[in-house]
């Protein structure tokens, strides 16, 4: 059975110097879950907001830049139908891209929010999974515990060098309900890569933080932003490397995610990922990696064994 919605207030997210807003906008189509969407699922996501493209796991095909990420000109309060028409209309394709991962983002698996484009009359479909902002998902005005779940979460797939990754997701939505996973899911995305967290909405930032050990210089991986402590790699901004997850955030029990963040005194919530160790490259391995570099030595960036010494 499907339902009309209105979506109210605003979801911002500055893209190139243009902001995203979803509020009190045209009624959009939510479809109910279907019956396998009750099933219990395993949160496995490709991350792709990356630096130049995107990511798949079947369920993501482009991405979205993180130089394209900023805090400048968003705001919380609500727009009107044409204001969101006027922005996506301004580049369709890079705008389509982004709400993909908004709703991915926020809205439950097995629903969809479906646009309708008045210039063009091409209908646009984005489909749920983490279901991590039910509130902004159900038409409620977004609330800034929303906001922060879902900056954690869009720049939680940001990839450095714009490569398809698959990436463990964990954390709880803003009704405290855990994200679901199993132990195979452990055990297979057995690296603890980071943590993410801030608020894309106002002039705090977006962060990340490494759970787990760094890369050494022998090392390169996809994921560079949450495995090397570099504050200058510009590749990364302004996503902006602050520390060790251990030292910033908290978790209950045994939980392999952490549950609050705390940053300048202002507590987050994050979002806490996990790699498969295969997504980790030595130098040394007889295979150049895409992340490695020709060059004399044994490091990443000048790996003889594996690129050959540079011409």
């Amino acid at each position: 059975m499907m339902k009309k919605i209105q979506w109210k207030g605003t979801l911002g997210l500055l893209l190139a110097a243009q902001v995203l807003a979803v509020g009190c906008g045209p009624a959009q189509e939510f479809h109910a879950p279907s019956a396998l969407a009750n099933q219990t699922q395993e949160i496995r996501i490709a991350n792709g907001l990356s630096t130049n493209g995107l990511s798949t796991n079947g369920l993501s095909t482009n991405g979205l830049s993180t130089n394209g990420l900023s805090t400048n000109g968003l705001s919380t309060n609500g727009v009107n139908t044409a204001d969101f028409t006027t922005w996506f209309q301004g580049d369709p394709a890079r705008n389509d891209t982004l709400m993909q991962y908004v709703v991915r983002c926020g809205v439950r698996s097995g629903q969809s929010i479906s646009y309708t484009d008045p210039a063009t009359a091409h209908s646009y479909t984005w489909q749920g999974l983490l279901g991590l902002t039910p509130g902004w998902a159900g038409g409620a005005s977004v609330t800034e515990a929303e906001q922060q779940v879902m900056t954690a979460c869009l720049v939680a797939h940001v990839n450095k060098y714009g490569m398809n990754t698959p990436l463990s997701v964990l954390g709880r939505n803003t009704q405290g309900e855990e994200l679901e996973y199993s132990q195979e899911e452990l055990e297979t995305y057995s690296r603890p890569e980071g943590c993410f967290f801030g608020n894309l909405f106002t002039s705090e930032g977006f962060f990340v933080g490494s759970d787990g050990s760094l890369l050494q210089d022998t090392e390169s991986s996809p994921r560079a932003c949450a495995l090397m402590s570099s504050t200058t790699d510009s590749a990364c901004a302004p996503v902006t490397y602050v520390g060790t997850c251990e030292s910033l955030c908290t978790r209950t029990g045994t939980q392999p995610y952490y549950t609050s963040c705390t940053l300048n005194g202002r507590e987050y919530l994050p979002i806490t990922t996990r790699l498969r160790p295969e997504e980790v490259y030595q130098c040394g391995d007889g295979v150049c990696q895409w992340t490695e570099q020709c060059g004399g030595g044994t490091t990443r960036d000048s790996c003889a064994a594996d690129c050959g010494i540079c011409s």
